[in-house]
């Protein structure tokens, strides 16, 4: 099977169309002979004449027409092979492990992974949920990509992006008397059903009744904490989110906290972490994601 270089294939096509091996060699910034020595080295390879010389001038043999008439293929195959090549290089694939708290897995980013699916076919993302702390320990031992926890975070060299916030509110079973303020002293004195103790939202409940309360129940699950004041065993402080849906809400009555509670959810990364086109989809994804009334922080 002939071999023979692009570059040679180029250069007998300049040669023909210079008409000569001494323009050609000009346009290319090589030697005349460097062009020559090409040449012949082509035609060893085709082992035949290409190009036949009349007076000063030269011109392609019966064998170089033909030839000729395939380098313009040739060269089509070729880009048509690197265009393809471009488009798997600019394809989005590869794997990210994203971890987060379970609320913000059910309630934010069912809608975000699946146009991701969507959107890359190709890109696998993982989810792993947590507390904050377990979710920032896993980030910086690199067994996570990209944390989405609540804010504050200690770790590090980490790379922390506020990204948005999240209101709290008061769930009780509809069939339960109203509250008439849902503040901090009201709800001390009420059975209450919170998030399991030592995680960042359970310390943001606690800092905002102010006082030590002794719950009724301690739970790691937001649809656990739901389930049981739809039952009409308490109240909760819950992340808006997980009652915005008609669905997510029913049987609940949905109160205001006074004053409001708001917690912080941030994106959490190492810092020498390579950011891959994979790691830019999701982290896209994830700062479109999310928007509650308080709205989105400013990068």
């Amino acid at each position: 099977m002939a071999q023979f270089s692009l570059d040679q294939l180029a250069t007998y096509k300049l040669v023909i169309a210079r008409g000569s091996f001494t323009a050609a060699a000009e346009v290319l910034g090589i030697s005349q002979p460097a062009v020559s020595l090409q040449i012949r080295q082509l035609e060893q390879v085709l082992q035949t004449r290409l190009i036949e010389r009349t007076g000063r001038s030269l011109r392609p043999t019966a064998a170089g027409k033909t030839f000729l008439a395939h380098c313009a293929e040739i060269e089509n195959a070729v880009s048509a092979a690197v265009q393809s090549v471009a488009q798997h290089q600019q394809e989005i694939s590869g794997s990210v492990t994203l971890g987060t708290g379970a609320t913000t897995c059910i309630h934010l980013l069912p809608p975000v992974l699946q146009q991701l699916r969507e959107d890359f076919p190709l890109l696998t993302v993982g989810v792993r949920t947590g507390n904050t702390t377990d979710i920032v320990r896993a980030v910086e031992e690199n067994r996570i990509d990209i944390g989405l926890v609540t804010l504050p975070v200690n770790g590090r060299n980490l790379d922390i992006s506020p990204l948005f916030h999240e209101d709290f509110v008061t769930i009780s079973a509809s069939r339960s008397p109203a509250l008439p303020d849902a503040t901090p002293a009201v709800l001390q004195a009420l059975p209450l059903i919170v998030f399991e103790s030592g995680s960042s939202t359970r310390q943001l409940i606690d800092g905002w009744l102010t006082a030590a309360v002794t719950p009724v129940m301690e739970l790691g699950s937001i649809e656990a904490i739901k389930r049981m004041v739809r039952a009409g065993l308490g109240y909760s402080l819950v992340p808006e989110v997980a009652v915005q849906a008609d669905e997510d809400k029913r049987g609940l009555r949905v109160q205001a906290l006074q004053p409001p509670l708001q917690r912080t959810l941030a994106l959490v990364m190492r810092q020498d972490k390579v950011v891959n086109r994979g790691m830019k989809a999701v982290l896209n994804s994830l700062k479109q994601a999310g928007k509650t009334p308080a709205g989105e922080i400013d990068a």
